[in-house]
């Protein structure tokens, strides 16, 4: 594995770390550093983050709000997350960009995807925040869809468990891992990786995902050193 740009799909729960809800601000440090010592290998990093550890659209519409509002509400969580990681990646000094698909300019550039990748050239991180900019798309789908603009090497999916398994393993203790699994073997064995919407981009767009355990030290570098870490999803 050489991978030269990445893609990092944070979900927002994670931020939360051991709060029930909002931001954890160690769990943002140590991602930060985390983030810190791949950039010093040299790679090209774009991050993009979820919302639900503030708000989810779906949850609204739940509760009887208009979905479409109920979903830009949503992509105004990510940006607060997106702000509150490109803060944390200054602090261990780092250079950044935030580009948002719907525009605020006292905050974010927009998203222009030759400006996006002009900024990776030159070493910043790059943060895509607000999602696609349109409702009933995950921020998986918007995840994707800027991997592939950006013409990413992979995308790699942070979340709180360590690859993908034939069953939930937090609820099911015999269910095994996968080192590596198909496009076409996870839509047979009906996993749950990325939304259906995401997941058919990469597939169609022959980008791998790597699904790994973020919240343990050291792992997004091992993953890029080569080591196996997580579980690889490819054509």
């Amino acid at each position: 594995m050489n991978y030269k740009r990445i893609l990092l799909k944070l979900s927002g729960e994670s931020l939360m770390g051991s709060k029930q809800f909002g931001i954890d601000n160690q769990r943002l440090a140590n991602y930060a550093a985390e983030i810190r010592d791949i950039h010093e290998m040299g790679i090209e990093i774009a991050v993009v983050i979820g919302g639900g550890n503030i708000f989810r659209g779906v949850q609204a519409e739940e509760g009887g709000m208009d979905r479409t509002h109920g979903d830009y509400m949503g992509m105004l969580a990510t940006m607060i997350n997106s702000m509150a990681l490109q803060s944390a990646l200054e602090t261990v000094g780092l250079q950044t960009r935030l580009l948002s698909a719907i525009e605020m300019k006292a905050i974010a550039e927009p998203f222009i995807r030759r400006r996006a990748v002009r900024h990776l050239e030159k070493g910043r991180i790059v943060i895509f925040g607000a999602g696609t900019g349109n409702p009933f798309f995950t921020t998986d789908s918007a995840a994707s869809l800027r991997a592939i603009e950006i013409n990413a090497d992979v995308i790699l999916k942070g979340t709180r468990v360590d690859g993908i398994y034939t069953a939930d393993p937090l609820k099911d203790r015999s269910a095994s891992k996968f080192e590596h699994i198909t496009f076409d073997e996870v839509y047979k064995l009906n996993l749950n990786v990325m939304d259906l919407t995401a997941f058919t981009l990469c597939k169609e767009n022959n980008l791998p995902i790597i699904v790994f355990d973020m919240d343990t030290p050291g792992n997004l570098k091992d993953l890029l050193n080569g080591k196996k870490v997580g579980t690889l999803v490819h054509n």
